[in-house]
């Protein structure tokens, strides 16, 4: 009887044992097999683009396309090739270190008939200037241009070694001189200013202690690149509260009578109660007078 019992004990031992190697096997090939799909959607992930590269992508081809389709005059425009040349600018580099100069090719992809004595400039007055063009087509502002059009509103920028494009983790405005978005604007405004032909207006803010600010775009880029080969006159839409605010007399203005070439024509109108004015037609109006 207890030879065999040891058999039974032994035999059990070995089932035992059988199903722990068993069991074993199992885990391991499991382990194999999540391991080999987890690389597979990975590998799919870094080869695919982003969820935001191809949201802005559809945001970009979307509004270019948009403008054209409003704008015949922009109908030579192809809006993929606008989309190249943009990506060109940033992706795989460092989202602070991207010259405004990385643009060039951006802006001579897009096609943009000149209007002269149309073009209006601005600084500090962003909300009051396009209630202005939204309601009426005879000035033109950066944001009204294709290139401006389509990229007011949004953020990018590209990271090194990577080939996608982002739009969060992107650097502020202020965070460092040569930003992603920072330097597009200044090139935009660049090429904007370059155009610049006939008369030329610019919508200043009188309610701040400085209407013409040194470190504005308007003064360190636009500016500079008024030409009086091409432009005839300057005229400076002074918007002010009832009773408040600078004057066209402020040193400010001044200083920008000096900047710019003597031979072009230089003029200053104040136009009070705009902020204040409830009726965006009343208000067009108002400055309409005063050009």
């Amino acid at each position: 009887m207890e030879h065999e019992g040891s058999h039974r004990f032994a035999r059990k031992k070995r089932r035992t044992r059988l199903w722990l190697i068993m069991g074993l096997c199992a885990v391991l090939s499991l382990v194999v097999i999540l391991a080999i799909s987890l690389g597979v959607v990975h590998s799919h992930a870094l080869s695919s683009s982003s969820p935001s590269s191809e949201s802005l992508k559809k945001t970009f081809i979307d509004k270019c396309e948009a403008f054209i389709q409003n704008n015949k005059s922009s109908s030579a425009n192809n809006c993929q090739k606008i989309w190249s040349a943009f990506q060109q600018a940033f992706v795989g580099r460092d989202p602070c270190n991207v010259p405004m100069e990385a643009y060039d090719p951006l802006i001579h992809t897009v096609i943009q008939d000149p209007v002269c004595n149309r073009m209006l400039f601005w600084s500090k007055t962003k909300k009051i200037v396009h209630d202005f063009t939204e309601k009426r087509d005879c000035f033109l502002t950066l944001e009204d241009t294709l290139v401006g059009f389509i990229m007011n509103g949004l953020t990018w920028c590209g990271k090194e070694e990577s080939n996608e494009t982002f739009t969060t983790g992107c650097p502020g405005w202020t965070d460092c001189v040569n930003n992603t978005v920072r330097s597009f604007w200044n090139r935009a405004s660049a090429a904007f200013a370059d155009a610049a032909c006939g008369d030329v207006t610019a919508m200043l803010n009188g309610s701040i202690a400085t209407p013409f600010s040194p470190t504005s775009i308007f003064a360190t880029i636009e500016v500079k690149r008024f030409k009086a080969a091409k432009v005839k006159s300057l005229s400076v839409v002074l918007v002010t509260k009832e009773n408040k605010g600078t004057t066209c007399d402020d040193p400010s203005l001044q200083d920008l009578q000096k900047e710019i070439e003597p031979k072009l024509k230089y003029n200053c109108k104040a136009v009070p109660d705009a902020y204040r004015t409830p009726d965006r037609q009343d208000l067009s109006r108002k400055l309409s007078d005063r050009l």
